[in-house]
């Protein structure tokens, strides 16, 4: 009877042991979603995977190479997740490592969405040039720092405000991340492809240029036109009404409600204007 007693709290023990570990690395995941260590992961993982098949069909060179990387793996890791690991112990600080984070994220996202919607309808009305860049999975850190960092709850308000000419921090593009405007006049970078349309001005090829090398969705109201127009992973949607845009815009940031695609609107660089 004791020998079973003990069994059964070896297995209770090992059940728990493993709950907490899976925990634990699920907390790391949502820590670094959203920053440049998840590419970096990626990248690991690759290194594993090349690992593995230069064992299994006797690679010896490749081997040799990777062996070296993972043996030094460690530090390097440590040095290039400096960031995240801070922050992470920064939130076992506060106690927030254990805290039940992103329940309410899609109601945060939904708020966003209609922030958005309203606020570029309203400057769209009276050709008020704007420049929204909404982060998503690719973090947006290092375009964060070029501008006047804010981290105040989204509303359409304050991005109208924000963009109002002749006010400090009209100039420059405004960066959304998560439920918060995390810095306005920020610097991103121009796209430099030969293939973009001459008409296009300084905010269209800035948009195109950070869709380029983020996710992120970024949203344009032309200030000679007030058309409004959307990029995401290197293409330009232009002139699109505004349940065009919303269609846009929800799926990108809630995923697809409907199977209606907007494939009249859409307008790839690389080419010309479908529709």
């Amino acid at each position: 009877m004791m020998f079973a007693d003990i069994t059964l709290m070896k297995y209770l023990a090992n059940t728990v042991d493993i709950l907490l570990v899976w925990y634990v690395i699920y907390k790391i995941i949502m820590i670094i979603r959203g920053t440049k260590a998840v590419q970096l992961l990626k990248g690991i993982f690759v290194i594993l995977f090349v690992r593995i098949i230069s064992e299994f069909f006797h690679f010896q060179t490749l081997f040799a190479i990777t062996e070296q990387v993972i043996l030094w793996g460690f530090l390097a890791i440590i040095i290039i997740f400096q960031p995240e690991l801070r922050r992470a112990l920064e939130q076992i600080g506060r106690g927030k490592f254990f805290s039940r984070s992103g329940l309410r994220e899609e109601d945060n996202q939904e708020r966003t969405v209609e922030a958005i919607i309203k606020a570029v309808d309203y400057m769209a009305k009276r050709r008020i040039g704007a420049l929204i860049s909404v982060e998503r999975e690719t973090g947006m850190g290092d375009y964060i720092e070029t501008g006047i960092e804010m981290y105040s709850k989204i509303s359409s308000e304050l991005l109208i405000n924000i963009f109002i000419p002749n006010t400090p921090l009209h100039d420059g593009a405004v960066i959304l991340q998560k439920e918060q405007v995390a810095a306005a006049a920020c610097y991103l970078p121009l796209s430099e492809s030969p293939f973009i349309s001459k008409e296009l001005g300084t905010r269209h090829r800035a948009a195109l240029g950070i869709s380029e090398v983020t996710d992120s969705l970024t949203v344009i109201v032309s200030e000679e036109t007030g058309g409004i127009s959307l990029t995401k992973n290197g293409e330009l949607y232009r002139d699109l009404t505004k349940e065009e845009f919303r269609e846009l815009l929800t799926n990108g940031l809630l995923g697809p409600k409907t199977e209606k695609q907007a494939s009249s609107t859409r307008w790839n660089w690389r080419g010309k204007r479908h529709g």
